[in-house]
């Protein structure tokens, strides 16, 4: 990479026509990549199937994002700019994962992992670390804490002046956002499943502490890495302070239009999940309401056969099937509906 001081002046083609190499991430995407699609041929060839085309395909596109993240010009020019490190602080932090999480990788390693390989897994997501790191709350502050002791913090600065630090800021917000975005949307196997409308107030608590960054950053006074980027001796573009500003901008702008796709995809799960489980339930209501009608008639039926009477016996059979009393030990639908239960302490 060359020195930051010495990149030319910023263009727009320069996110498409300018590269660096950012050897870290491009050998962990190639093998992300690599992996994922051998599990792929791999549960194909057991006879599972073939893995889901809209699985497949966000998960290789979030790759491909990470990749031109810090290998395009964001790469070459985000030691330079505060504007395009603000972009790639979102990118890394929100939009990546979000889309390796939309490609179920847990899900598919499962299924493609021998029997005693897979128990091993499925352990390990129950384990005690696995359910705190995936509580509600631990995940959400692992995802809003990070951008403001980035900026507040010397480790900003650092992530500037040093190789290994730069090369951690495009590891370390990937693996942060993994870890949220896994939980809320629960399309792989998680430690403990949580009320998917949970995640809908939690995106929204989220929002509001991307909104208060950005405020501070825009209108606190207080200029992030000044003495740096003064020295840089950069001769174009925008002043540090109204770098800063458009980078506040781009955290709050950005970061709700991010935000989005996790919002969409959320809702739909949440309807593709109630759909399912009031399927469930219907199905159960109508096993038990047969086994229920198969029970009276075999009643009727016995009751015939032992000759109690044939008056009495006519009305019984007749009253068994025609009314279908309701035995005694039933419960209302609505106290094993798990979208219900709770309401009245079932």
């Amino acid at each position: 990479m060359s020195h930051p001081a010495a990149v030319p002046p910023w263009h727009w083609s320069a996110l498409a026509d300018t590269w660096t190499l950012e050897p870290l991430v491009a050998a962990v995407s190639v093998v992300l990549a690599a992996g994922y699609l051998a599990a792929a041929r791999r549960r194909r060839r057991t006879g599972g199937g073939s893995w889901p085309w809209h699985r497949t395909a966000p998960f290789l596109g979030g790759l491909a994002v990470w990749v031109w993240v810090t290998c395009s010009g964001l790469g070459v020019y985000e030691r330079v700019l505060f504007t395009d490190r603000a972009v790639q602080v979102i990118l890394l932090l929100m939009f990546v994962p979000l889309l390796l999480v939309l490609g179920a990788p847990v899900t598919l390693l499962a299924e493609a992992l021998a029997p005693a390989a897979r128990d091993r897994l499925l352990a390990a997501l129950r384990s005690r670390p696995s359910r705190v790191l995936m509580f509600p709350a631990v995940s959400t502050v692992l995802l809003v804490a990070p951008p403001w002791l980035l900026y507040f913090t010397p480790w900003y600065e650092r992530t500037l002046t040093s190789g290994v630090w730069n090369a951690g800021f495009h590891l370390v917000p990937v693996l942060l956002g993994l870890l949220y975005f896994w939980p809320r949307l629960q399309l792989d196997p998680v430690a403990h499943e949580y009320p998917l409308l949970l995640s809908v107030v939690i995106t929204f608590v989220e929002v509001v502490f991307d909104a208060a960054l950005a405020l501070v950053l825009l209108y606190g006074g207080h200029l992030i890495a000044g003495p740096y980027y003064a020295s840089l001796g950069r001769t174009w573009g925008p002043s540090p302070a109204r770098d800063q500003f458009w980078g506040g901008n781009v955290i709050w702008v950005l970061g709700d239009l991010v935000g989005l796709p996790f919002l969409c995809a959320l809702i739909r799960r949440l309807i593709v999940t109630g759909r399912a489980e009031s399927a469930a339930v219907d199905a159960a209501l109508d096993a038990a309401e047969a086994a229920e009608a198969a029970r009276a008639t075999a009643a009727a039926a016995a009751r015939s056969a032992a000759g109690a009477g044939a008056e009495s016996g006519s009305d019984s059979g007749s009253d068994s099937v025609g009314r279908e009393p309701e035995p005694a030990g039933a419960r209302p639908w609505w106290l094993d509906d798990p979208n219900l239960k709770h309401r009245y302490g079932g």
